[in-house]
């Protein structure tokens, strides 16, 4: 058995989940999620504990139950605290603003970039310089921090662009004559 299905997914109080046969959902204060299982692994619960089982031997099945742990992991964490990424504007000009469910980036562009945030994501820039994404959804979260830094990645050479807030971008050494 995968060693990270044999850790339980503690549900905290407050977040509701039902069992189907073939999905689970788990309903929280910040919203509602589900997942469809496959038929490899069961997943059973015990009082407050969520518990992924193989079913079978197969490589397939062992890795697919710590696959299903993981999400379900997520899942609860995203519904009762919620998921954030931060991500900072790194070069002179460049500015983002948030109007409602758009981000507005002025990146160097001859023209603004704004960006539509989709369903359940929501976004706030406390500086003209940093954006705060938010969400239930981690794998949506990331995606979304991923196509924002995609308008303008960090270079190496000045570090210009659009960089997740803990990351370090090493900066190469310009040509000597």
């Amino acid at each position: 058995m995968s060693r990270v299905a044999k850790n339980p997914v503690v549900v905290p109080a407050g977040v509701e989940v039902t069992l189907a046969a073939d999905k689970i959902s788990v309903k929280g204060p910040l919203g509602t999620m589900t997942q469809v299982l496959k038929g490899d692994v069961s997943v059973v619960r015990e009082g407050d504990q969520l518990l992924c089982k193989a079913i079978g031997e197969s490589a397939q099945a062992n890795a697919m139950s710590g696959t299903i742990r993981a999400l379900l992991a997520n899942m609860v964490t995203g519904v009762s605290k919620g998921f954030e990424r931060k991500l900072t504007l790194i070069g002179v000009g460049y500015r983002a603003q948030a109007a409602g469910d758009t981000l507005n980036l002025s990146l160097g562009f001859s023209h603004p970039v704004a960006y539509k945030m989709p369903q359940g994501v929501k976004v706030a820039t406390p500086s003209q310089t940093e954006i705060v994404l938010t969400g239930a959804d981690k794998q949506q979260v990331g995606q979304v921090a991923a196509e924002i830094r995609a308008y303008r990645e960090p270079e190496p050479y000045k570090g210009k662009g659009v960089r997740y807030a803990d990351e370090v971008v090493i900066l190469k050494e310009t040509k000597k004559k």
